[in-house]
């Protein structure tokens, strides 16, 4: 009886506490956006540079190793564009 009344005393004293984002998560959201441009932009860099040296390759001669530069930038951009729907489905929200 004692203990049923201490514990009804506690639960009355604790409130329904709202939630807050973390003091840095301002900052951190930022660098995500910082590091999403960066991704993006280097994806970018990335097919320009292997178009570049498939048509090099192409008007040399040369051997044929940039259709595969150009496959692995593609899908690179696609996972790194899609993230936020991987992350959604493995975390399950």
């Amino acid at each position: 009886m004692i203990l049923l009344a201490v514990h009804d005393t506690l639960l009355a004293q604790i409130g329904n506490p709202s939630p807050q984002a973390p003091p840095v998560s301002d900052k951190f959201l930022q660098l995500v956006r910082y590091f999403t441009w960066f991704v993006l932009l280097a994806g970018i860099t990335a097919i320009i540079y292997a178009g570049g040296k498939f048509a090099w390759e192409k008007w040399t001669g040369g051997g044929l190793d940039s259709p595969k530069m150009v496959a692995g930038a593609m899908i690179g951009g696609v996972v790194a564009t899609s993230a936020g729907t991987i992350m959604n489905a493995v975390i399950g929200t």
